[in-house]
């Protein structure tokens, strides 16, 4: 029977900790790993702009022996109102698995739906759960746990915010939101969490006792037109020096890039020594490796 990954929620708590303790092995086998996908292809339909997701899925697949087909929706016969249900059934003729990279979360939950391979939610507009599981791996690599921490997701509680919540709801790790009036999580994300998950006002609330400090960019794709407001409305919910230090001595700071340095953090920070930002874009590769087995060998 195969499986998707909509969203982390899809995964058991064991399955998480299972990804992740399968992609530190691979990232310390580096080339050496076995060539498990050899012979199988992952299609990538992509609408949404791209530089890790794609970089660290098509190695992923690569290093793993398999192949990738990269797909822009646009040069698709998804941008002629082609039924879903046709091309998912096609598509499942050709391809061991597809990532999805979107603005609409129905369109992959309708993929996935009528596909008879897996399907991977690679960003749509209520989630991005492969980049919270390379997070989640980050934190363990550098804190020893994805489960007796505290973590601080200061800004926007946009999708990526949506897959932290899932992440805590499951492992059970003490999520502190801290985002302005008109940018919090959607209710529905927040439906069904307990105490460890707590929305915040105050971002130096957020961050103290916390051993991590996440964020993510003010204006997202798709909301360029909204720039001034939104750079106006986050002002004082910067990672900067000051509200670094408010937090624990041995803070790690991450960000799931591109980051707009000045904005949402500092160059000063994010080029820091608390900075792990560049440890966690890489361990993309090595958490997509994980996945991309999982999903396709256990699918056979």
């Amino acid at each position: 029977m195969k499986k998707d990954l909509l969203s982390i929620s899809d995964l058991s708590k064991e399955e998480i900790i299972a990804l992740i303790n399968r992609a530190i092995e691979i990232k310390s086998k580096g080339r050496n790993i076995k060539r498990s996908l050899e012979g199988y292809t992952l299609g990538l339909i992509f609408e949404k702009a791209s530089t890790r997701t794609r970089v660290s899925f098509e190695v992923a697949m690569f290093r793993l022996g398999g192949q990738t087909i990269f797909l822009n929706r646009a040069d698709t016969q998804l941008s002629r109102d082609e039924n879903i249900h046709d091309t998912a059934k096609v598509l499942s003729r050709y391809l061991d698995a597809v990532a999805i990279r979107t603005y609409s979360q129905k369109l992959i939950e309708d993929m996935a739906r009528f596909a008879d391979i897996p399907v991977i939610n690679a960003l749509s507009d209520l989630c991005h759960p492969c980049q919270v599981l390379s997070d989640l791996m980050t934190v363990k690599e550098k804190k020893g746990t994805v489960e007796k921490i505290r973590i601080a997701w200061i800004g926007d509680g946009n999708n990526v915010a949506n897959s932290w919540i899932h992440a805590a709801r499951i492992l059970g790790f003490e999520l502190v939101i801290a985002s302005p009036p008109g940018y919090k999580p959607l209710p529905e994300a927040l439906e069904g969490s307990g105490d460890n998950i707590k929305v915040v006002d105050d971002p130096y609330e957020a961050v103290k006792g916390s051993s991590v400090i996440n964020t993510d960019v003010w204006v997202s794709m798709g909301q360029e037109k909204e720039r001034a407001k939104r750079v106006s409305d986050f002002k004082g919910y910067q990672l900067d020096a000051s509200l670094i230090a408010a937090a624990n001595k041995d803070v790690v700071v991450m960000h799931c890039l591109p980051a707009h340095r000045g904005e949402e953090i500092t160059g000063e920070v994010l080029d820091g020594s608390k900075s792990i930002v560049f440890d966690q874009a890489e361990n993309k590769l090595h958490l997509h490796q994980a996945l991309l087995e999982k999903l396709i060998l256990t699918t056979l």
